[in-house]
C-alpha cells in the first residue's frame, strides 16, 4: 500500500492569507485544492511537499459571476462538476461543460476543480510509476534523474500536457487571474503554457490561479472531444477544442483550434484555423483545414496508444469537431 508522506495542512481563509503562508513555508510548499492529482503524486513520492496550502476554505474561489453578453469569470475552485452541469456554461460555451464533463469519474469530478485541471502535471509513462519502479531505471530528467526516457539526447523533459480544460480555454480566447506576492495579474490562456514538461507552466513562484475570464459568447460555436483508452476515464491522449464564428454571408469569419494531450503544451493550430475563414463551410473545405492539423502535431511516445495513431487522429476528431459547429452534423 502506498502512503502519504508526513506534511503540514494550512487552511487559509483567503487568497491573500494563501499567498503569504506559502510564501513563508519555503521551497517545499504547494497549494492544493480538491487533490486529485497532488495525493496520489505525494504517495509515488513525485511531489514530496513538507507544508499543503489547501484552498477549499479560500472565500470567492467559487463564484460565477457575468453572463454570455459581458463574459464570465469562473472562480478556480468550481468542481468538475459544477462546471459540466452549469447551465450557463452549457448554453453559451458548451465546450467548458463538455470537456469538464469527460474528465475522470463522477466521485473524482465532484473533487477536481477547474483551476486544478488548468495547472495539473504533465504526464509520462516513465515518470508516472512508482518510486522504486523509477528507482529501477534510475528515475528521468522531470524528477530525480538526469535523462529523459523518452528521447535520451534531449535536453529538456518531454512529459505530456495532460489537462482536458486547457486547450479549451485556449480555443475560447480566455484569460487567467493570477494572485502572488507581487500582486495580481491577468495572462491569456495561451500564453499560461510552456513548451517544456517540467516548466510546464508560466506562472511565477508563489503564484495561484483564481479566476478565469471567458470573452462574451457573442456568435460562437464551440466543442471539445477527447480521445483515450478506456472510455470511461483516462487522460486525454489526444484532446481537440474548436471554436468558430461565422458571418451574415454564412462564412467563417474567426475560427481557433487547440489540440492537447500530444505535446508538452496544448497546440495551436492557427494553419488550420486560417484556412476556414472567409470561406463557406463544407465538407471539402474542413477536411482541407483539418488536413492541416498532422504536420503541425508530433505525438510523444510517453503515453497510451502508438504516437502516429494519436498524430493520424488529431485531423479525424479536428474534422469531426468542425462538421458538428459548421454543418450541425453528428460525428
Amino acid at each position: 500500500m502506498l502512503r502519504l508522506p508526513r506534511f503540514r495542512y494550512h487552511a487559509p481563509a483567503t487568497v491573500a492569507e494563501a499567498v503569504r503562508i506559502l510564501a513563508g513555508s519555503g521551497p517545499e510548499a504547494m497549494f492544493v485544492a480538491g487533490g486529485t492529482d497532488v495525493y496520489p503524486k505525494m504517495k509515488r513520492r513525485q511531489f514530496g511537499p513538507k507544508h499543503l496550502v489547501g484552498l477549499r476554505r479560500v472565500a470567492g474561489l467559487r463564484q460565477v459571476e457575468g453572463s454570455a453578453e459581458r463574459g464570465l469569470a469562473l472562480g478556480a475552485n468550481l468542481t468538475l462538476t459544477e462546471l459540466a452541469g452549469h447551465d450557463a456554461l452549457r448554453r453559451a460555451w458548451p465546450a467548458v461543460g463538455e470537456g469538464a464533463a469527460v474528465i475522470s469519474t463522477p466521485p473524482l469530478r465532484n473533487m477536481g476543480t477547474l483551476g486544478g485541471n488548468l495547472c495539473v502535471d504533465t504526464r509520462c509513462t516513465y515518470y508516472d510509476q512508482t518510486h522504486q519502479w523509477r528507482k529501477a531505471i534510475d528515475f528521468c530528467l522531470k524528477k530525480d534523474g538526469d535523462t529523459c526516457w523518452v528521447a535520451p539526447g534531449s535536453p529538456r523533459c518531454l512529459a505530456v500536457s495532460s489537462s482536458d480544460l486547457a486547450p479549451v480555454m485556449i480555443a475560447l480566447g480566455a484569460r487567467y487571474e493570477l494572485a502572488g506576492p507581487d500582486g495580481e495579474r491577468t495572462v491569456d490562456a495561451s500564453d499560461f503554457y510552456d513548451l517544456d514538461g517540467i516548466r510546464y507552466l508560466t506562472k511565477r513562484p508563489g503564484e495561484v490561479l483564481t479566476r478565469i475570464h471567458l470573452p462574451p459568447a457573442g456568435e460562437w460555436k464551440t466543442t471539445y472531444r477527447k480521445l483515450r483508452r478506456r472510455e470511461a476515464f483516462d487522460f486525454p491522449i489526444c484532446g481537440v477544442a474548436v471554436a468558430v464564428r461565422t458571418n451574415a454571408a454564412g462564412e467563417v469569419a474567426e475560427a481557433r483550434i487547440a489540440v492537447g494531450g500530444v505535446a508538452s503544451r496544448p497546440l495551436v493550430m492557427a494553419e488550420a484555423a486560417a484556412a476556414l475563414v472567409g470561406r463557406r463551410p463544407t465538407l471539402e473545405t474542413i477536411r482541407e483545414a483539418a488536413s492541416k492539423t498532422y504536420q503541425s502535431t508530433k505525438a510523444l511516445d510517453n503515453t497510451d496508444l502508438l504516437p502516429i495513431y494519436r498524430k493520424k487522429m488529431v485531423p479525424i476528431f479536428t474534422e469531426r469537431n468542425l462538421r458538428r459547429l459548421l454543418l450541425g452534423e453528428s460525428c
